[in-house]
């Protein structure tokens, strides 16, 4: 397990103690997957008033658990490689089953202040000669005996993206398809590692950069996940790290695009450079202060002929810096 999993597991252990009071003031059927979703019902009455308002409160702790220390988090992924707050929950409601099927499951809108979807995903160990499926991802280094540390285990599976639901919303300014690797194009589904804490980050960096007066209209990512295959063959390779965090679902290159289509002047110095990189780098200083188990890397870039100026964001576990000074 990661360093950032492990951190927070006493938090996520208080919470769980919630989850029989939710379960009991919310009934669903156990569905098949694809199957018309009924909405689970939460009952209210007077005479148990307190009762209900606890319910509600309950509810209410597990909704913003779920949605990440940004609040703006839309999805959660389920595994049976790993423990999480949201597989009980998801279990709950769609059967112990559900999790063998991979795909995305959402949760009735009267049940949560907000829209949320779970996904299941697909076992890494359905990916055979280096595929998935038609869709080719390579191999990660401690398939071949390189495993240096938890942190370069393999990933515990694939998000399955289709066209159909590659526009999904996962947070409040993200959607899948902003992390897939930039190959392959006509070949789906495509399949994508993601780590759900680089998306809680990248929101709290955005959160940040509004509460310091700087404009964002939008967060690009360049580059999300990056295939094994992709990172050592795929695009322009030289500068990328052989045991890139890209592989890992836990990085993104990224930019603040105000309209240009580049880097925004982030620094209002008339200019567009690596400075206005180092804004976003500052940000990310702010959140890790603010959320030390969301801990990684930043990296500052200046632009060339064919991109601007962009940060590296990663939820490594542990702090690194590199790039302009």
């Amino acid at each position: 397990m990661s360093v950032p999993a492990r951190v927070g597991a006493t938090r996520v252990a208080l919470i769980l103690l919630c989850l029989g009071i939710v379960f009991g003031a919310a009934t669903a059927p156990t569905l098949a997957f694809g199957a018309p979703m009924i909405p689970a019902r939460v009952h209210h009455d007077s005479a148990l008033g307190g009762a209900a308002g606890a319910r509600s409160a309950d509810l209410r702790l597990v909704d913003d658990s779920l949605r990440g220390r940004s609040g703006k988090l839309l999805m959660r992924l389920v595994t049976r490689a790993r423990a999480t707050l949201a597989l009980p929950l998801f279990a709950r409601f769609f059967g112990d089953s559900a999790v063998e099927r991979p795909g995305l499951y959402s949760l009735p809108d009267s049940l949560l202040a907000h829209p949320f979807t779970f996904i299941a995903l697909r076992p890494f160990t359905d990916k055979q000669k280096g595929r998935v499926g038609p869709y080719r991802v390579g191999f990660w280094p401690s398939e071949r005996g390189r495993l240096t540390t938890d942190a370069y285990e393999n990933p515990d599976g694939f998000i399955e993206v289709t066209p159909e639901n590659q526009s999904m919303q996962i947070s409040e300014h993200f959607k899948l398809s902003d992390f897939l690797t930039h190959d392959q194009r006509d070949v789906w589904p495509k399949y994508l590692v993601l780590n759900e804490d680089l998306v809680d980050k990248l929101e709290l960096v955005i959160a940040r950069l509004q509460q310091s007066g700087v404009r964002v209209q939008r967060m690009v990512v360049m580059s999300g996940f990056r295939t094994p295959w992709y990172n050592r063959n795929g695009g322009r390779v030289g500068g990328r790290a052989e045991l890139s965090r890209h592989m890992y679902g836990d990085a993104a290159d990224v930019y603040i695009d105000n309209g240009s289509g580049r880097m925004a002047d982030l620094n209002h110095d008339g200019r567009v450079d690596s400075r206005d990189a180092k804004v976003i780098l500052h940000a990310v200083e702010q959140v890790e202060k603010d959320h030390p188990e969301l801990s990684g890397g930043v990296g500052v870039y200046r632009g060339t002929r064919n991109h601007g100026p962009f940060a590296h964001v990663d939820v490594r576990g542990w702090r690194a810096r590199w790039g302009r000074s």
